[in-house]
């Protein structure tokens, strides 16, 4: 071997007792627990590698976080940051050289690249005594300086490399597809995206495949920003790799499926929904990230004006009648339903829940997991959940006329029932029951009270400054802000962008609501065959405000932007 400095250097680096060091020294910055570094060095002890990769794929650490941590342990540049790939695949390898240096990278998983006397190289083991003797061998006129590179841009870079040595079918049978989904890249890849799309508060990660390309997204505060593309023959072993960990058929591409896991990724512990759909470039597939512990349960954390915080709490202490939630999918309807249970979970009723799926553990409630498949649905499990003595009942949501009639006798005859049904407004609720098949006497007798609500984004605190408003939305939101907050000074700010929000000028929701109580006059109307409408006319008489107006009166308080308010309630 060539005596360089840094040859004899990499020489040392093997004699480094790299997991101690590297534990010690991620257990100093609180970037990992006690717990996750006995584990990993419980697998290392059973299957060998290093132990900041079985730190990754576990889940205890983000890939981002390994590397900054090797870097500073072994003195090593980083990949775009230190140290620059050149853009053209062709200045990769080494000029002059008889080796056939792309055939040996792609070989390899690693990349050599010039720099002046030296030759960089970057693999997934920036130790491998393998590859450094090797490269010593084959380059004794340059210095070798490891880089550290994250996966994801590795591999970037050997697709491109590889491009042209790719066949363009795919073909693969399920044993291929098994295999791919379980190669050491495959599995980084995966793990890698998760513990991404948690640190950055991603709410579902999508993957779309295309003709050439396949691209992640990640849902951030309800808005879908793209993060990854790769090429799309490394489609298949991805979604194999997804199939196979969420339970789904490996081999079913024609139906849709779905399937769900347990992770923990950025040391968090998280239930993840997955969902398939066949398309014409192959099967697109959506994760949904769901915390297992929510600690922010608490109605006074929904970000409520007071008035409609004092209703939906005064609602949540009725002894029997029905209250619903409504609005789309992903407007926060789940999150409310759970706080009103918390608020009502004061240790002397029995609180049941039925949903599909369970979203969050909630102690001190019976929660109840659907399976429609095997012929446990909502209906068939309400009318189990009344011969077990409840208190208050939870429907995770009413999508027929028999879960609907169920759960109204059950308000009928002395219980508390919470549900979520899809409309536009509060007022829809009763028009889709009706709808559903259900007499409209029973819809109205036992109602308590109906909401909707949406999700805006918050504006972010390091960048939002200030804005003014056109005069007619001005005049609007102070005509409800002097009903509600008083003398409270408008705030109006507009959103901007910074690297602390990714540039997007917002950092978290919060809810807009309409709640609108139901009364013996309304319950009247409803049975008379009173249009949507006429009942939008009595609530508004009652004082009730509307989706548009109760986000109006959060962008004057400067807690999200008026541009946001008007995109979420545009009609």
């Amino acid at each position: 071997m060539t005596d360089t400095p840094l040859a004899a250097r990499n020489v040392a680096m093997q004699h480094v007792p790299a997991s101690s060091r590297l534990g010690e020294r991620l257990l100093a910055r609180g970037a990992i627990r006690s717990a996750d570094l006995e584990r990993a060095l419980e697998l290392q002890a059973q299957m060998g590698g290093r132990l900041g990769s079985l730190l990754v794929r576990i889940g205890a650490l983000s890939e981002e976080q390994l590397l900054e941590a090797l870097a500073e342990q072994l003195a090593l540049p980083l990949l775009g940051r230190e140290v620059t790939l050149p853009l053209d695949p062709a200045e990769w390898g080494v000029p002059g050289s008889d080796t056939d240096w792309n055939e040996w990278m792609l070989d390899q998983q690693v990349l050599v690249w010039t720099d002046g006397e030296r030759a960089c190289w970057a693999s997934r083991d920036p130790l491998s005594p393998s590859l450094q003797e090797a490269l010593d061998y084959a380059l004794p006129q340059y210095a070798l300086q490891p880089v550290l590179a994250a996966g994801q841009a590795l591999e970037r870079a050997l697709d491109a490399l590889g491009q042209r040595q790719r066949d363009a079918g795919g073909g693969d049978d399920v044993r291929h597809l098994r295999e791919l989904a379980e190669e050491a890249p495959v599995v980084e890849l995966v793990n890698n995206l998760l513990a991404q799309a948690v640190e950055q508060r991603a709410s579902d990660i999508h993957l779309e495949p295309g003709e050439h390309e396949f691209v992640v997204r990640f849902r951030i505060d309800g808005v879908l920003y793209a993060r990854l593309a790769l090429p799309r023959e490394r489609y298949n072993a991805v979604a194999s790799r997804l199939k196979l960990i969420s339970g789904m058929d490996i081999a079913e591409r024609r139906l849709p499926q779905d399937g769900r896991l347990t992770v923990r990724a950025a040391s968090q512990a998280m239930d993840v929904r997955a969902s398939a759909l066949p398309g014409v470039h192959g099967e697109s597939i959506v994760l949904r990230l769901l915390p297992k512990e929510r600690k922010d349960l608490g109605l006074e954390r929904l970000g409520m004006a007071p008035d409609h915080l004092a209703l939906l709490q005064g609602w949540s202490r009725e002894a029997h009648g029905i209250v619903l939630v409504t609005g789309p999918t992903g407007s926060g309807k789940s999150t409310t339903l759970y706080a009103t249970l918390a608020a009502s979970n004061d240790g002397l009723k029995k609180i049941i829940t039925v949903e599909d799926p369970v979203e969050f553990q909630l102690p001190g409630i019976t929660q109840v997991q659907t399976h429609a498949d095997i012929g446990l649905t909502f209906a068939g499990v309400l009318r189990s959940i009344l011969r077990q003595d409840p208190d208050v009942v939870m429907v995770g949501e009413i999508r027929d006329r028999e879960t609907a009639e169920i759960a109204i006798q059950a308000a009928l005859t002395g219980h508390l029932v919470l549900s979520t049904v899809h409309t536009n407004d509060a007022l829809g609720a009763f028009t889709r029951l009706i709808d559903m098949g259900v007499e409209p006497f029973l819809v109205a007798t036992p109602m308590k009270g109906v909401q909707a609500q949406r999700l805006v984004r918050r504006l972010c605190p390091h960048c939002a400054r200030p804005a003014q408003p056109l005069p007619a939305i001005a005049t609007e939101a102070q005509t409800w802000a002097a009903r509600v907050l008083g003398d409270a000074p408008a705030q109006w700010r507009e959103a901007v962008g910074c690297p602390q929000c990714q540039g997007t000028g917002y950092r978290g929701r919060v809810g807009i609501y309409e709640l609108v109580p139901v009364d013996e006059a309304m319950q009247q109307a409803v049975v008379a065959g009173a249009t949507h409408l006429q009942l939008r006319a009595m609530a508004r008489e009652r004082g009730c405000r509307f989706l548009r107006e109760d986000g109006l009166l959060k962008a004057w308080q400067g807690v999200t932007s008026v541009d946001e308010v008007l995109r979420v309630t545009a009609v």
